[in-house]
């Protein structure tokens, strides 16, 4: 079942929406971490409306599983003339799962201006890219609702990075931030290549910055890349850059991962 066939078939409460969860949707015991964030700014956008500005920033914490039935609640922190900030929840029997705050914010004019987020040197064009091939290991949500071709041209030893093309295969009626913020989290962690294919990871946290207000991209498809810039201790500190078809630079992040191997 998509995200928009989840959304039309909620349930609304007063401060959100409940629905259940698929396990089609799983990676591994809980449902994966960008239709989590997805539904969290779902719930964000529907208590701000219509007159809520794009989103500019989101700050994730994946606290705890989540699976099944689950109740996704919003409210607003501060509302300025400029910006607005909400605060998201996602929670089902085992209590909070995610916890999420957002901010929306009007896009002004500034002298200055910096454009430093250039797609990864020799990344393979998506027309040449070849089909991801999943295994037995890969979470079953990727199966089901992404198509994914390697962006990344095969070197000699394994790097701490990962660069994919992405696109969701069904995003109708959705906003241009929550069809980004889906597919965002859809590669593994960078650091993966270094590990053993049966290693566990988990997401902890996630900053995620719009460089653009109404983030678009040709056919749907987006190109990701994700780098391991710091491991040790069991977690690691990850980077994430998104652009779309087109070479433009629609988002950047950082993220802590915790690693069990």
């Amino acid at each position: 079942m998509s995200l928009p066939a989840l959304l039309a078939g909620a349930q609304a409460r007063a401060d959100g929406f409940a629905l259940t969860i698929p396990e089609d949707w799983h990676q591994g015991r809980t449902a994966y971490g960008g239709l989590s964030a997805a539904l969290a700014l779902e719930a964000a956008r529907r208590l701000g409306g219509a007159a809520l500005p794009p989103l500019c920033s989101a700050l994730i914490s994946f606290v705890g599983p989540i699976a099944g039935d689950v109740l996704v609640s919003a409210r607003v922190l501060r509302q300025g003339r400029n910006a607005t900030w909400i605060a998201a929840e996602t929670g089902g029997a085992g209590g909070c799962g995610l916890a999420a705050s957002f901010v929306f914010m009007h896009r002004g004019t500034s002298r200055l201006a910096l454009a430093g987020h250039a797609p990864p040197a020799g990344f393979i064009p998506l027309a040449e890219a070849k089909p991801v091939k999943l295994n037995a290991f890969s979470p079953v949500f990727l199966a089901h609702h992404f198509d994914l071709r390697f962006a990344q041209p095969r070197g000699q030893a394994p790097l701490p990075e990962i660069c994919w093309w992405v696109r969701p295969r069904a995003t109708e009626g959705l906003a241009p931030e929550t069809r980004l913020l889906l597919c965002a989290d859809a590669l593994p962690p960078g650091v993966l290549p270094l590990l053993d294919k049966r290693a566990r990871v988990s997401s902890m946290t996630w900053q995620f910055n719009l460089l653009d207000p109404a983030p678009a991209t040709s056919d749907g498809w987006w190109l990701l890349r994700v780098a391991g810039e710091h491991a040790g201790g069991g977690t690691s500190s990850e980077r994430l850059d998104v652009w779309n078809a087109e070479g433009a630079a629609m988002a950047t992040g950082m993220q802590a991962v915790a690693l069990f191997d």
